[in-house]
């Protein structure tokens, strides 16, 4: 299986009980169709770099998952049809993503920054 990387934008609109539930919804897309998930990341209610659909922000969340191939194509479909999903992207992580996300969990960058501001703070 190969492991894959999401981001969906949901419309500001929706409550963040709401919000849940739709990322729950296609959380559990992915687990019925034999995906596990690895990481997620809820970003929470951002400004976004444009507009879209006259809305300057959205809820953002990420979902790191192993998947099968074919399984990307319903899932990108399940996005289209929700009317609550302004955009979404789905990549491919290959070895070097795979070991940035690694790092990115353990802690390993802000462990670098604790240090630089133990010497500053010296």
């Amino acid at each position: 299986m190969q492991q894959y990387e999401t981001v969906v934008v949901l419309t500001p609109l929706l409550s963040e009980d709401v919000a849940k539930e739709v990322i729950a919804k296609f959380k559990n897309i992915l687990t019925e169709n034999g995906a596990e998930i690895i990481h997620e990341d809820n970003w929470g209610l951002k400004k976004l770099a444009y507009p879209i659909e006259k809305k300057t922000t959205g809820f953002y969340h990420l979902t790191e998952f192993k998947a099968p191939g074919e399984l990307i194509n319903k899932l990108e479909l399940q996005y289209k049809r929700d009317e609550r999903i302004m955009r979404f992207l789905t990549i491919s992580l290959d070895k070097h993503a795979l070991a940035y996300n690694e790092k990115k969990r353990s802690g390993a960058f802000n462990k670098k920054t604790e240090t630089k501001a133990e010497e500053a703070a010296k």
